[in-house]
């Protein structure tokens, strides 16, 4: 299974319809929801705000909508792509804009289809796409002394979006491979002689 770095885009034109591809990194379904609301708020000028989603480890969640298209023509292709390219925690939309000359339903789910995968393509031509590992989210708080023996410790990890906030304590926020966090975890607890307590979630 594979995830999406970044943000991409890519646009066709199919017999005058602008066609663009976005795809957008997200981790839960009411992000996904909210992604497509601020899309559509953002192209108010286009004909039809098309959307598909994989949300999940083992890309459990999914959704889709033709947003006015007929019905199993723009939703179901972009969401096909979506599926048939092994990725999950991401938004594909499909922005149109009409161009006066109707498609009909099997050159609209081509269209959609082929912006979906025009979009992948930029995603691979940018190296935006790698793959998926299973991270858990942790946190913990410690004093200032304590933290400078913690932080060496957690130099030997690979954490990712680490986060550091300095008040009476140091709390600190990080990301870590989940096969990797229970040795993080005890050396944590070892480190402090078990008074730093580590909670964590996956993600």
């Amino acid at each position: 299974m594979d995830i999406l770095e970044k943000y991409v885009s890519s646009e066709i034109t199919v017999k005058n319809s602008r066609f663009l591809g976005e795809l957008f990194p997200c981790d839960s379904q009411s992000d996904a929801r909210n992604l497509v609301k601020k899309q559509k708020i953002k192209y108010t000028d286009a004909t039809h705000v098309v959307h598909a989603f994989v949300i999940g480890h083992g890309a459990e969640i999914m959704g889709m909508s033709d947003d006015g298209e007929p019905p199993g023509t723009a939703g179901r292709p972009v969401l096909d792509v979506l599926k048939g390219k092994h990725c999950t925690n991401l938004v594909l939309t499909v922005t149109r804009w009409f161009g006066g000359i109707l498609l009909g339903t099997g050159g609209l789910v081509k269209a959609y289809g082929d912006c979906a995968k025009a979009v992948f393509e930029a995603a691979a031509a940018e190296s935006a796409i790698s793959a998926y590992v299973e991270k858990r989210r942790f946190s913990f708080s410690a004093g200032y002394s304590e933290y400078q023996t913690l932080k060496h410790i957690l130099s030997r990890f690979m954490l990712y979006d680490f986060e550091e906030q300095f008040g009476t304590d140091v709390t600190v926020s990080a990301s870590v491979a989940a096969d990797e966090f229970p040795l993080l975890e005890s050396r944590i607890k070892d480190a402090s002689n078990g008074t730093v307590c580590m909670t964590a979630r996956y993600v």
